[in-house]
């Protein structure tokens, strides 16, 4: 980073806090007041004591250098990752040279600092040694294998029986029996190792008694469920990519087994679901010279963020393997040759009337897709009614917000940076409408996160 004469932006350092709180509270301590014998280094660290309720500060150091996204370390007791203090000390080091001094790094600093360098030499040495992973006992392997797909296989027919017995009884038994039923279903597919079918099927427990129009919302969903389980039952006669498709749709493992694509990753948007089991982040990359957006995904425990973070508006250059299936977005990170440094490259920009299209296009590889990543050239965030859309420039149409973009905060952030005039948007467009994650001016400007 200090090498190449760039420093992160406050907002970016921010888009790795886990929540809101922690934002707020690293705001605050991102001024010199409560921090002593603050340091960097010319190979990416930062270090430095923060004052805090206790006699001792606490000990904060930051690996910006790591090519994965920055790792942290902090004597506080915060469960959360990053802490206050390690987001605090990142917004002190982005606001110039002075603000923290090149030096060198404490003793306490330089041993987690030479730590994490040796691992780091010893996983590259171990990497490229050739040596085998997996099973050790490949026919183990296929028998598990063919174990679990005999139980899919009993959880897609006995899912099949159960929509056709709701169909035979109508749907407005649904909104009678209540999301206990579903929740049932949805825990016998668990049983049955299909935890996409349990999904999609605790998705349709949440459709009866939602409004006008749930039993239309119903069926289709409904249809959708019936064809993955068909899709599994007849699997051997589809096409191999969309066979995979399938499979990863049912909650099967894959591997990714793309050949290797080297690019400049533009971080499009970085974004966390999370359930009572698993929290996932969402990071959508763009490759500068291949012009491809893909996604990866990252897991943490419930609670827990994580440890995968590339802020938004930085570049990274480094390797992606594509996992199998038709249309497929996801790849597994690679090599990674330098560390994320700020960017001015952008997507090229499409019309919404090009955006609806290509998700169009997208459903005939994969029917389940829920939505594609679209860069939006010249749009104008427009009021609808009580809705709220995306106007294009250049031609007489638009593209409606999902409700999920009309409660966040980011709206409002993204209707600031437009005033009125067009911006370029990067987001999901899919059958709900469109979800904004990320935008710039149409002059020149950063980036700005809008989840």
């Amino acid at each position: 980073m200090t090498q190449q004469g760039v420093r992160w932006t406050a907002d970016q350092v921010l888009a790795l806090a886990p929540d809101a709180a922690s934002r707020k509270a690293g705001s605050k301590l991102g001024a010199a007041g409560p921090w002593s014998e603050a340091g960097s280094s010319d190979e990416g660290t930062v270090w430095g004591l923060c004052k805090g309720s206790g006699s001792k500060p606490y000990q904060t150091v930051v690996d910006i250098a790591d090519a994965s996204g920055p790792a942290y370390k902090c004597s506080c007791p915060s469960r959360k990752f990053p802490c206050k203090h390690a987001l605090g000390l990142l917004i002190l080091w982005a606001g110039g040279e002075g603000a923290v001094p090149t030096g060198e790094a404490p003793e306490w600093a330089g041993q987690w600092i030479a730590g994490r360098r040796s691992r780091a030499e010893e996983k590259k040495a171990a990497d490229s040694s050739g040596s085998p992973s997996g099973s050790a006992d490949p026919e183990a392997a296929r028998r598990r294998a063919e174990r679990r797909a005999e139980r899919v296989t009993s959880g897609a027919v006995e899912l099949e029986q159960r929509l056709a017995d709701l169909l035979r009884a109508g749907l407005a038994t649904a909104e009678q029996s209540g999301y206990g039923l579903w929740e049932e279903t949805a825990a016998r597919m668990v049983d049955a190792q299909a935890q996409g079918l349990a999904g999609r099927v605790r998705e349709l427990g949440a459709i009866p008694s939602t409004g006008p129009g749930w039993p239309v919302r119903l069926l289709e969903e409904c249809a959708l469920l019936h064809l993955l389980g068909q899709g599994w039952l007849r699997r051997e006669r589809l096409p191999e990519a969309l066979a995979a498709t399938v499979r990863s749709r049912i909650g099967l493992p894959a591997s990714a087994d793309g050949k290797p694509v080297r690019d400049r990753w533009l971080v499009l948007a970085q974004y966390d679901t999370a359930d009572t089991r698993l929290t996932t982040r969402r990071i959508w990359l763009h490759g500068a010279d291949s012009d491809r957006t893909v996604l990866l995904l990252s897991y943490g425990a419930a609670g827990r963020a994580p440890e995968l973070a590339l802020p938004v508006g930085l570049a990274l250059e480094a390797e992606v393997s594509a996992y199998p299936g038709a249309g497929q977005l996801r790849v597994a990170l690679g090599e990674q040759f330098a560390p994320p440094v700020p960017t001015a490259i952008r997507p090229r920009g499409v019309t919404t009337s090009q955006a609806a299209a290509r998700y169009g296009d997208a459903l005939r590889d994969d029917p389940w897709l829920e939505s594609v990543p679209v860069t939006l050239g010249r749009v104008v965030p427009t009021p609808d009614g009580d809705s709220w859309q995306l106007a294009d420039a250049d031609e007489d149409a638009a593209l409606p917000l999902t409700a999920s973009a009309r409660s966040r905060p980011g709206l409002w952030r993204l209707v600031a940076l437009s005033g009125g005039a067009p911006v370029r948007v990067f987001g999901e467009c899919g059958h709900q409408g469109f979800t904004p994650l990320t935008a710039w001016p149409e002059g020149p400007g950063d980036a700005i996160a809008l989840c």
